[in-house]
């Protein structure tokens, strides 16, 4: 439903516009705000949906000269320079400062809802070629990877290429120093631990990196006979156990710069190095990365003597959390599964397989940008709404 406001009015002493809505609802709105987000042509790009007005030419300590409320849907200003200003009655209510406005647009632009698992995990699964040729599909595979965090997707080709079927279906992929693609199959003088037939612990990929990639995609071409399953874990929900179960060990971790590094050659030779906190929190404490890889992981650290074995037992802890029975989800991939996951909320892991005078275990792996996956979620949810 549009929205209608019954009244509008300025209060010149504190520079802010009031308007009473027909839901029995009030806004305020700052003038200096309104000023600068002035919808006409001289002051904003409809074409690129930008601001076109300089903060260098914004008066801060603006106010309203005259204001006209024209058919409740219309609010039409006129600046002390004479610049003329018309804000629609929906564009206004989005953009409401109350709190409870302002949640409900966040929730929207960044859809945080978030369901923990521990092994009790029922591994959502779509088929490939759906989420490949049908909007609903694909947008019931990025809205469950968001929420979830894993999505598997069964019916891909045996053979190279499938994952940047995915790239293209999204967007585009996260080029890395590994390559768009990259094989994880036992090599002989592996560059990277994953190259090789030996258990992989619990981790994200990729912290040595200052933006790890937020979404990685893993393809089973070939699989061993024995061994080489895959373990997961809701790296969140350890987070939550941790924080309830030592406060101080999550203090530690979420607050710790620990150095991390890769050095090799692939894609091309690199030397990367980084700082990251192993639990990362936005400003309200929320967790909102993981970056933990014990094989990249340098030796050099950065911290006062004192603190290193305290930092020594939090890790500790935390990853023997990982290994609990009862958080940890195991499963087998199979030659056209595709394992589709957040980076930067499970950690993952493999049990080690037997190598033999042939591979007998390969996957083609790729990564994703957040910011890309976000981005076509938002585009599909209005496709889909649009549709049904």
């Amino acid at each position: 439903m549009s929205s209608a406001i019954l009244k509008v009015e300025a209060l010149d002493a504190d520079r802010l516009v009031q308007i009473h809505w027909d839901d029995g609802e009030e806004s305020l709105y700052p003038a200096v705000w309104l000023r600068d987000n002035c919808q006409c042509p001289c002051c904003y790009l409809d074409s690129a949906k930008a601001r076109k007005l300089l903060i260098e030419a914004l008066d801060v300590n603006t106010w309203v000269k005259h204001m006209t409320l024209i058919n409740q849907r219309k609010v039409h200003i006129i600046w002390p320079d004479e610049h003329i200003s018309d804000f629609e009655a929906d564009w206004l209510k989005k953009r409401c400062f109350s709190p409870k406005s302002r949640a409900k647009v966040q929730k929207e632009l960044f859809l945080p809802e978030c369901h923990y698992w521990g092994s009790n995990l029922q591994l959502p699964t779509l088929d490939f070629e759906d989420v490949l040729t049908s909007d609903e599909h694909t947008y019931n595979w990025l809205s469950t990877l968001k929420k979830i965090g894993i999505v598997r997707l069964t019916g891909a080709a045996a053979q190279r290429g499938e994952v940047a079927k995915l790239g293209k279906k999204i967007g585009f992929l996260y080029l890395t120093f590994y390559g768009h693609t990259w094989q994880v199959q036992d090599k002989i003088d592996a560059n990277n631990v994953a190259y090789t037939t030996g258990k992989l612990s619990f981790h994200t990929d990729y912290p040595a990196l200052h933006h790890p990639p937020g979404v990685q995609f893993l393809h089973c071409i070939k699989q061993t006979a024995t061994g080489g399953e895959s373990e997961i874990v809701d790296g969140f929900n350890i987070c939550l156990q941790l924080k309830e179960q030592n406060p101080k060990a999550f203090q530690i971790l979420s607050s710790t710069f620990v150095d991390f590094t890769d050095i090799g050659v692939d894609f091309c030779d690199f030397s990367v190095q980084s700082k990251h906190k192993i639990i990362e929190v936005d400003n309200r404490g929320q967790v909102i990365r993981i970056n933990f890889n014990n094989s990249t992981r340098d030796t050099i650290f950065d911290i006062p003597v004192e603190k290193v074995r305290p930092f020594y037992a939090a890790l500790k802890e935390f990853v023997d959390l990982m290994n609990h029975k009862e958080n940890k989800f195991t499963f087998k991939m199979h030659p056209g599964d595709v394992i589709t996951f957040d980076n930067w909320r499970l950690l993952h892991g493999r049990r080690s397989y037997e190598a033999g005078k042939e591979i007998s275990r390969h996957l083609e792996g790729a990564y994703a940008d957040w910011d890309v996956v976000m981005s076509r979620l938002r585009i599909l949810k209005k496709v889909v709404k649009s549709e049904n």
